[in-house]
C-alpha cells in the first residue's frame, strides 16, 4: 500500500477559520494549524493534498499553506452536506487510490519520535488494510467524538479489529455496545482524526447520499458499513489528539506543541511563573 496523497476536510461552515489560526509550532516558527497539518503529512511521506474548503476560502487557506502551497489543490464544497459529503467531494482527486484522511481542527502530538501519521500510515501498508488512528478517550468526552469498538488482535501491540463504529454515543450506549476488552474502566477508543482509507469508501458514501435524499450525511455511518464488509483495524497512536475547535484546545494544543519543542524549558519556567502568582 503506497499512500501518497492526504485529504483533509475543513470546510465546516462553523469550523472554516480554525485551521487558519496561528501557533507556535515545536521549533519555535510562527505557523498556521493548517500548514503544521500539512507538514506532519509530509514528513510521512505524504507528496499531494487535497483540502476541501467552503467556497470563497481558497486564496485564504492558499497563504495559509506555507511552502508547501505548490503541492495542495482546494475544493469547495459547494453545498454544505455534512462531512461524508466533505469527503466525497475529494473523490476525484483520490482516484483509485489509497489515500490519508485528516480533519482541518485537529493537530496531533506524538509521544517520541515518530509522528502520528507516520505510525498509522506504517501499520497500514504493513497490514495491507484500512486503518483509522484512535485515542483512549473518558466517557465524559463521548459526544464529541466518532467511537468504535472491537476486539485486540495486536498483541503487545495497541491494533484493533473495528467492529462497531457509532458517531457520538452517550457513555450509557457506550457500556452497552462499544466496550472493548483491555481497556480500563470508563475509558473508549475514539477517532484521531487521522484515517487511512482507500477508494471503497467512496462507493459506501454514495450509498450515504442516495439514501439521506438531498440532507446531510457524515462519515460515520459509511465506516461502520465498511467495518462489516472487510478487515478494518484501529491504532492506538503514541500521541495525542487536540481539537482546536474544544474550549481551550487551540490553548492546549499550543501547550502541547511547546512542551514537547526547543522551547520546553522556558514555557515550562513561564507556566511555573504564572502558577505561582496565580497562587499568592
Amino acid at each position: 500500500m503506497n499512500i501518497r496523497k492526504a485529504l483533509i476536510t475543513a470546510a465546516n461552515p462553523r469550523q472554516r477559520t480554525l485551521p487558519l489560526q496561528t501557533l507556535v509550532d515545536r521549533n519555535g516558527e510562527t505557523k498556521s494549524a493548517l500548514q503544521i497539518i500539512l507538514e506532519e503529512a509530509a514528513s510521512a511521506g505524504i507528496e499531494e493534498f487535497c483540502v476541501i474548503v467552503c467556497p470563497g476560502d481558497e486564496t485564504a487557506y492558499a497563504e495559509a499553506s506555507g511552502a508547501l502551497r505548490t503541492r495542495v489543490r482546494f475544493i469547495p464544497q459547494a453545498t454544505p452536506r455534512g462531512y461524508g459529503h466533505a469527503v466525497l467531494c475529494g473523490r476525484e482527486f483520490i482516484g483509485d487510490e489509497s489515500f490519508l484522511h485528516l480533519v482541518g481542527d485537529h493537530l496531533h502530538v506524538a509521544s517520541g519520535a515518530i509522528g502520528c501519521a507516520r505510525q498509522i500510515l506504517t501499520v497500514a501498508a504493513a497490514e495491507n488494510a484500512p486503518v483509522s488512528a484512535v485515542q483512549p478517550t473518558r466517557e465524559s468526552l463521548l459526544t464529541a467524538y466518532g467511537t468504535i469498538g472491537g476486539r485486540l488482535v495486536g498483541g503487545d501491540r495497541p491494533l484493533y479489529q473495528i467492529e462497531t463504529v457509532m458517531e457520538k454515543p452517550t457513555p450509557t450506549i457506550a457500556e452497552q455496545q462499544l466496550i472493548v476488552p483491555g481497556l480500563r474502566a470508563g475509558f473508549y477508543l475514539c477517532f484521531f482524526g487521522l484515517h487511512v482509507l482507500d477508494r471503497e469508501i467512496f462507493a459506501l458514501l454514495e450509498e450515504q447520499q442516495a439514501a439521506a435524499a438531498g440532507k446531510n450525511f457524515g462519515l460515520t455511518p459509511a465506516l461502520h458499513a465498511l467495518a462489516a464488509r472487510r478487515r478494518y483495524l484501529a491504532l492506538s497512536v503514541a500521541g495525542r489528539r487536540y481539537d482546536i475547535g474544544a474550549p481551550y484546545g487551540l490553548l492546549f494544543a499550543q501547550l502541547a506543541l511547546s512542551l514537547a519543542g526547543r522551547d520546553r524549558d522556558r514555557v515550562l519556567t513561564q507556566l511555573v511563573e504564572l502558577l505561582a502568582l496565580r497562587a499568592d
